[in-house]
C-alpha cells in the first residue's frame, strides 16, 4: 500500500493504458479520479476543452485539496495529412499537448510535496508511418513538455514521460510476424506501462527527472535492411 491517500489524478483512464494505471494505483491505496470523454463511474469530459479542464480540475481541489500524481494520458486522435483537417489537428494538439500543459498550470499551486508528473508520449515520438501527423506530432510535443515542465517545477515536482511502442490493450495473444519482429519477442500489455508509472512515482525513482523511458520491446533500437533478419520490402 506504498500509495495509500495518495491523491492521483489520470486522463483518459475509462480504458487501456489508463485504466490498468488507475487500477493499479487503487490497488495501492491511493484515491484516483479519471477524466475521460467515453461515458462511465468516473468525471466525464473532454479534456480539450478548456471549460472542462477548469471545472475538473475545481472538483478535484475541492474533495481533496491537493494532487500527488498527474498523470497525462489521454489518447490524441490519428490522422494523416491527405485527409486529416485544420480542426482535426488542432483539436489532436488540445487532447495531447494543450490539455497536459493546461491541467498541470491549474495544479501548480496544488501539488503535493514529493508529487510527480507522468506523460504519456509514444515511440512515435522518434519514428513515424504514414499518415499518422496529428498523433506523432502530439505525442512528440508532450516528450518534449516534460524536459521543459521538469525545468519550471524542478525542486517542486518531477516530470517524467512513457514512450510505449506497440501496446494491446484488448486482451489479444499475437504471434507469428506481429510478435517475432518484437526484439523481446511478444506485444506489449498495459501492464507493462503501468508498472513503470507506479515506478516512477515512488520513491525509489527519486532521482529521475525530465526523462523520457521508451518501453518497446526494443522495437526502435532494432536496425532494418531488405532481406536481413527475415525483412523483406517489396
Amino acid at each position: 500500500m506504498q500509495f495509500k491517500d495518495k491523491v492521483v489524478v489520470v486522463t483518459g483512464g475509462a480504458h487501456g493504458i489508463g485504466q490498468a494505471i488507475a487500477e493499479d494505483f487503487k490497488k495501492e491505496g491511493a484515491l484516483v479520479e479519471i477524466i475521460d470523454i467515453a461515458e462511465g463511474n468516473h468525471y466525464v469530459g473532454d479534456i480539450a476543452s478548456k471549460d472542462t479542464l477548469e471545472a475538473f480540475s475545481a472538483y478535484v481541489l475541492e474533495k481533496y485539496g491537493h494532487v500527488d500524481y498527474l498523470i497525462n494520458n489521454a489518447l490524441p486522435p490519428m490522422h494523416g495529412i491527405d485527409e486529416c483537417s485544420y480542426e482535426e489537428f488542432q483539436y489532436a494538439l488540445s487532447v495531447g499537448v494543450t490539455a497536459p500543459f493546461y491541467l498541470t498550470k491549474l495544479f501548480k499551486e496544488s501539488f503535493n510535496e514529493d508529487a510527480v508528473i507522468i506523460n504519456i508520449s509514444s515511440s512515435r515520438d522518434r519514428m513515424s508511418q504514414a499518415n499518422t501527423e496529428s498523433y506523432t506530432v502530439a505525442k512528440g510535443g508532450i516528450a518534449a513538455l516534460t524536459h521543459a515542465l521538469m525545468m519550471s517545477l524542478r525542486g517542486k515536482v518531477r516530470v517524467n514521460s512513457i514512450s510505449p511502442g506497440w501496446i494491446d490493450t484488448h486482451g489479444n495473444t499475437y504471434t507469428g510476424p506481429d510478435a517475432y519482429q518484437q526484439p523481446a519477442g511478444r506485444v506489449g500489455n498495459p501492464q507493462d506501462i503501468s508498472s513503470m508509472v507506479l515506478f516512477l512515482c515512488s520513491s525509489k525513482a527519486s532521482f529521475i527527472n525530465g526523462e523520457n523511458i521508451c518501453i518497446d520491446g526494443g522495437m526502435t533500437k532494432q536496425m532494418i535492411y531488405h532481406e536481413d533478419g527475415g525483412w523483406h520490402l517489396d
